[in-house]
């Protein structure tokens, strides 16, 4: 009961840090890799594909890595980042820059 009154204390001290300058620090790779997850989840395979990708490493340098490191997505295995069943959905963030941008 405690753990998840301190994670939604948790996301609604994000949400709220994030509100006003949320767009301004999205690129715009990292924008349109968040609206073609929306409120799914996908795989890399599948976002490279959505996004026209064939070079892998382009795709995780600009896209990936970058809406990771931003907490913008999370993976589905945090804890096996390699495995062949990973997916990547939007984080309480990334689905906040998302409502903002569909009103």
């Amino acid at each position: 009961m405690l753990g998840k009154l301190l994670a939604a204390i948790r996301e609604a001290v994000d949400i709220h840090q994030t509100t006003d300058q949320v767009s301004d620090q999205v690129t715009d790779q990292v924008a349109k890799l968040i609206q073609t997850i929306g409120s799914g989840e996908l795989n890399g395979n599948e976002l490279m594909q959505a996004l026209g990708f064939v070079h892998r490493p382009a795709f995780r340098g600009n896209y990936l890595n970058p809406a990771l490191a931003g907490g913008w997505i999370e993976r589905t295995q945090p804890d096996s980042p390699r495995s062949p069943t990973q997916r990547y959905r939007l984080t309480p963030k990334g689905r906040h820059w998302l409502q903002q941008q569909t009103g």
